[in-house]
C-alpha cells in the first residue's frame, strides 16, 4: 500500500521529496503496515531468530564435527605415515640384513674356495713330492739293480772266460796230444833219452 502511495500521483507531483507531508505520510503508511503486518513480521522476525540461531547452532556443530573429523583424519594420517614409516625402516633392515648375510655368505664361500684351494695347492705340491721321490727311490733300486746284474754279468762273464782260458789250455794239451799221436803212428815219436 505505501508503494501505491508513493506511485501516487500527489507524490509524482511533490516529486518524490522529503516534504513535511510526505513524511508524514510514510509515517501513516509505516503504521498501517505495522496494524496489517506487525503480528506476522513479529513472527518472522522470531522464526528467521530463530532459524538464525540453529543456523548458527548447526554452523557451529557442523564446524566443530569438521575439526573433530579433521583431527581424527589427521590423527589417522600421521598413525599411518608413522605405520609406513616403520613398514619401511623395517624392510629397509630386513634388505641390509639379507645384503649383509649374502656379504657374510660370499665371503665365506670365498674363504672356503681359498682354503680349498690351498689344501689343493698343498695336496698337490705333496703328491708331486711323493711322486718325486717314488721316481727317485724307483730309479735307486733301478740302478743298484742294473749295478748287481751288471756284476752278476761281469762276474758271469769273468768265469765264462776263465772256462775258455781253460778250455784254450785244454785245447794247447789236446794239439800236442794230437801231435804226439800223429808221430807216433808215424813211429816217429822219440822219448828223450832214446
Amino acid at each position: 500500500m505505501s508503494k501505491q502511495n508513493e506511485n501516487s500521483p500527489e507524490a509524482a507531483s511533490n516529486g518524490g521529496g522529503s516534504s513535511p507531508e510526505h513524511v508524514d505520510r510514510a509515517g501513516n503508511v509505516d503504521k498501517i503496515r505495522d496494524i496489517l503486518f506487525g503480528s506476522q513480521m513479529r513472527d518472522y522476525d522470531k522464526k528467521f531468530a530463530k532459524l538464525e540461531e540453529r543456523l548458527l547452532k548447526e554452523s557451529s556443530d557442523l564446524r566443530e564435527d569438521l575439526k573433530r573429523r579433521f583431527d581424527s583424519l589427521e590423527s589417522f594420517m600421521k598413525s599411518e605415515v608413522v605405520l609406513l614409516s616403520d613398514a619401511q625402516k623395517a624392510e629397509k633392515n630386513a634388505r641390509d640384513e639379507a645384503l649383509k648375510n649374502v656379504g657374510d655368505k660370499l665371503g665365506e664361500t670365498a674363504k672356503t674356495f681359498d682354503r680349498r684351494a690351498a689344501q689343493t695347492e698343498e695336496q698337490t705340491g705333496k703328491a708331486q713330492r711323493d711322486l718325486r721321490q717314488l721316481i727317485l727311490d724307483e730309479t735307486k733300486r733301478l740302478a743298484e739293480e742294473i749295478a748287481h746284474k751288471h756284476s752278476s754279468v761281469a762276474a758271469d762273464l769273468g768265469r765264462e772266460s776263465q772256462e775258455l782260458r781253460g778250455m784254450m789250455t785244454d785245447k794247447h794239451a789236446l794239439s800236442d796230444l794230437f801231435a804226439e799221436l800223429s808221430l807216433r803212428l808215424k813211429n816217429e815219436f822219440k822219448f828223450p833219452g832214446e
